[in-house]
């Protein structure tokens, strides 16, 4: 099992909007992550008018909305939500398969960081473990990653 550790404090960004993105599917675990990215949002300066928050029906819908918020060009960072647990059939590969390519494809393409926080688990208790649970929430850590890409973006641009 992986532990995250930050080793640096997060860095300091103002006048910074993110959205976040989180699917409805598995809403009782979503919501967990949801409000563990805006927890730490909160705590590092963000208001609420800072954060906006859009659901879509599932992980599968995660990419299109991000894309249409990144060419809104309100925000400063997107951050996906998603759990996506593993069944009976192939579902599972073909959703983790398309979520991560699609994203991996905007923040090749894109200007602005999609930050990924889609749970791909074998059970239930493996997706509450990482939404609050013994591991932590993936969601906090989500929110860290995009304090921190948004304050390289902005050192990058103004090289």
């Amino acid at each position: 099992m992986s532990q995250y550790t930050p080793n640096t404090p997060l860095p300091k960004v103002e006048d910074a909007r993110v959205a976040i993105v989180s699917a409805e599917w598995n809403s009782h675990i979503t919501d967990r992550l949801t409000e563990g990215a805006l927890e730490v949002l909160h705590a590092n300066g963000f208001s609420d008018a800072d954060c906006d928050v859009y659901r879509v029906p599932g992980t599968v819908e995660l990419t299109f909305a991000a894309s249409q918020l990144i060419e809104a060009e309100q925000y400063d960072a997107i951050i996906i939500i998603g759990v996506v647990i593993r069944g009976d059939t192939p579902h599972f590969d073909y959703v983790c398969q398309s979520v991560t390519q699609g994203m991996t494809a905007l923040n090749a393409d894109c200007d602005i960081p999609t930050i990924f926080a889609v749970l791909t688990v074998e059970n239930e208790q493996q997706a509450l473990d990482r939404a609050g649970g013994c591991v932590g929430n993936k969601g906090a850590e989500a929110a860290e990653a995009a304090i921190k890409m948004i304050a390289l973006n902005r050192r990058i641009n103004n090289l």
